[in-house]
C-alpha cells in the first residue's frame, strides 16, 4: 500500500510503500502559502513512480486545504508544468524552471 502523510512537525509530506519510508517533500508553511523546498525519493525506492505519486498528492493536499503553492523545488516545478491543471496554485505566474 502506498500512502502520503503531511508530518508538520517534520515540515514534509512522508510517502510510504507497505510502511517503509520511500519518499518525502520538505515544505516551509505560512499562513496559506506553501513553500515546496526538495522532493526525495531513495534510490532504493526509484523507478516505480512514487516521485511522481508523491507530487500529485502533496498537490492535491495543498489544493483541498486552500493553500497556494510556491514550488522552489526543481521536481514539482517541473511537475507542474508537466501537467498544467496545478498552475492554478502556484503564487504569481511562473513555476520556477530550477
Amino acid at each position: 500500500m502506498v500512502e502520503t502523510v503531511d508530518r508538520p512537525d517534520h515540515r514534509r509530506y512522508e510517502l510510504t510503500v507497505d510502511g517503509v519510508l520511500a519518499g518525502w517533500a520538505t515544505y516551509r508553511l505560512s499562513g496559506r502559502r506553501i513553500t515546496f523546498i526538495h522532493t526525495e525519493v531513495p534510490p532504493a525506492f526509484a523507478g516505480r513512480g512514487l516521485a511522481q505519486r508523491l507530487a500529485r498528492d502533496v498537490l492535491d493536499d495543498a489544493r483541498a486545504r486552500g493553500l497556494r503553492v510556491r514550488p522552489l523545488c526543481p521536481y514539482i516545478a517541473s511537475y507542474i508544468r508537466a501537467h498544467p491543471a496545478y498552475q492554478d496554485l502556484v503564487i504569481g505566474s511562473e513555476v520556477s524552471h530550477g
